[in-house]
């Protein structure tokens, strides 16, 4: 087994905040390259100022917060989540999931397998949400509902990590290369003959509207760098010699997909996790179809990639 990679030494003391308004708020981080464990906060009553800054402050560090036993209204959760941000709106002609046939969306997105949810119970890849639209989400909150008795688990990979531990070669190789993520729900519509591409040769068709983000991205407030790279969308290097692009990509993707960079949930009623969809990538695995499972989720916007 691979060891466990952090970013600092310090992320594996629990860390108690119990003053300055922060009340019985706890951070405890998990045992995992990334997550901590949030507790003695209830989603359905108003934040202080010193636990906003301090849940900031913490996903900034940890890049996803888990909290549990969480029984908000959609009214009260989204209250909570706009502590952190404005909700995600994506352009009209960039569709997203929950996007209607005229580009609206919900502020809360059912994600679901069952009555008006959005998702199958199918596996879905590691992947960033958004990546195709021209200014990402920062950041979602994922309730859980209902959830089924095994599987529709999701794990979470830390990209930054995954860009650290590169050989220097490969770092100065990929530093400046542009990365066009395709838009998945336009491609749905304009299928191809021979089926689903993970890296866009020139014999294909491009969809349109498509944007060109950095292929190592830097994360806006912390700094850090990271591969800014799903692990099964259809993607293309700009100026980039088609073959060798797609090795690349093959093994950059082979890479991040390591499990020493990964945390994986099994969700349970009443969870909430919150992740910053920058510097992560987040996949779930299938599920048996007669169980339901039952999620609402708030994205927050986002900024250009730099």
């Amino acid at each position: 087994m691979s060891a466990v990679l952090r970013p600092t030494d310090t992320e594996t003391t629990p860390v108690r905040l119990d003053s300055n308004n922060l009340g019985t708020l706890h951070i405890t981080p998990l045992d995992a390259p990334l997550g901590a464990r949030v507790s003695g906060i209830d989603l359905r009553d108003r934040p202080t100022a010193a636990q906003v800054l301090a849940l900031k402050a913490a996903l900034r560090r940890h890049h996803i917060l888990v909290f549990s036993g969480q029984s908000p209204s959609d009214q009260q959760y989204l209250d909570f989540t706009l502590h952190f941000g404005t909700v995600f709106t994506p352009p009209r002609n960039a569709p997203v999931l929950g996007s209607d046939p005229y580009g609206n969306t919900p502020d809360v997105v059912r994600v679901s397998n069952v009555d008006d949810g959005l998702l199958g119970n199918y596996e879905l890849p590691a992947h960033a949400d958004h990546h195709w639209t021209p200014q990402p989400s920062a950041g979602s909150l994922l309730l859980a509902l209902e959830v089924p008795a095994q599987g529709g688990d999701t794990t979470w990979r830390n990209l930054a990590l995954a860009y650290d531990t590169l050989d220097e070669a490969t770092r100065r190789e990929i530093d400046g290369l542009q990365l066009i993520t395709y838009n998945p729900f336009l491609r749905s519509k304009k299928p191809l003959p021979g089926g689903k591409v993970n890296y866009r040769t020139p014999d294909i068709e491009p969809v349109t509207p498509w944007v060109a983000h950095p292929l190592v991205r830097t994360h806006p407030d912390s700094g850090r760098r990271a591969l800014f790279l799903g692990e099964g969308t259809e993607v293309e290097l700009v100026g980039y010699e088609p073959q060798a692009g797609a090795a690349l990509i093959a093994r950059l993707r082979a890479h991040l997909l390591q499990e020493r960079f990964a945390y994986t949930h099994r969700w349970q009623v009443g969870d909430v996790v919150y992740w910053d969809n920058q510097i992560t990538l987040h996949g779930r695995t299938e599920f048996d179809p007669a169980q339901r499972r039952v999620l609402k989720r708030i994205s927050l916007s986002g900024s250009t990639p730099f």
